[in-house]
């Protein structure tokens, strides 16, 4: 078998986080779920190298830790819950930013970001200038433009409206199909059956259970989890993740 594009091993951050072993596959979007609170920014940040961390991790079979901050800068990506600009940059400013690591401007890739995330006619406007929404998909077209081998998403889609939701998940699941891996944290579990090739359930700082999405949307299961009952239905096909009024329990 191949071997893991990013893999990790009893990696722990304690409390925060107790030996998470997962693997990332080139082509693949793996869906990180599980409760506020859960770890899932935690494991985020270790991965991307901003906290320290006890267990093992490796990129494509190098450990992270005998990667220099450049490099692993080039390799990992991370788009955080939230980010703001110190200054009053224009939107291609930011973008250009995400080309740090690499000591050059790349107007190909800065592009391509911002055609990827809707952004290419904002380009020229003052990021303070920006709702919200916009801001996010900027921030992300920052890190697409460093185009890493791995990306890592921390709720990206949180404060998008339902087209741009779609829209990055989509540019996220094209990304990753260009031969990257990409792990997108993500509380809307209908979403991330849709367009995750997998999922990764965490619960309490552990790794409860990955693989198919099949596997991991269980009922009782994410019951369990969240602490609410949860029902699952398939619409067209497709998986639809419904949390239920705790009265329910009783009915």
């Amino acid at each position: 078998m191949n071997t893991p594009l990013l893999a990790t091993r009893n990696l722990g951050l304690p409390p925060r986080l107790a030996g998470v072993s997962l693997e990332l596959r080139a082509g693949e979007l793996l869906g990180l779920i599980g409760p506020n609170g859960a770890g899932k920014s935690t494991l985020l940040h270790c991965l991307a190298g901003l906290r320290e961390y006890e267990g093992e991790c490796w990129l494509d079979g190098t450990p992270l830790a005998s990667l220099s901050p450049r490099l692993r800068a080039q390799q990992i990506g991370l788009l955080p819950q939230s980010a703001e600009s110190a200054w009053a940059l224009s939107v291609e400013d930011i973008v250009r930013l995400g080309r740090l690591p690499w000591n050059d401007e790349n107007p190909a890739a800065v592009d391509a970001a911002l055609a990827q995330t809707g952004t290419v006619a904002l380009r020229n406007r003052s990021v303070r200038e920006l709702s919200g929404g916009e801001r996010a998909r900027v921030w992300l077209a920052r890190v697409l433009a460093g185009q890493p081998r791995v990306l890592l998403a921390d709720e990206p889609v949180a404060s998008l409206d339902l087209h741009y939701q779609h829209t990055i998940l989509q540019a996220l699941q094209a990304y990753a199909a260009g031969g990257r891996g990409v792990i997108v944290a993500i509380h809307d579990l209908t979403l991330a059956a849709r367009y995750c090739t997998r999922l990764a359930l965490v619960s309490e700082g552990r790794l409860v259970r990955c693989g198919a999405v099949a596997d991991v949307l269980d009922e009782t299961l994410l019951s369990t989890v969240f602490h609410t009952p949860i029902r699952i239905e398939h619409h067209h096909g497709a998986p639809l993740v419904i949390s239920l009024p705790l009265a329910a329990q009783a009915q």
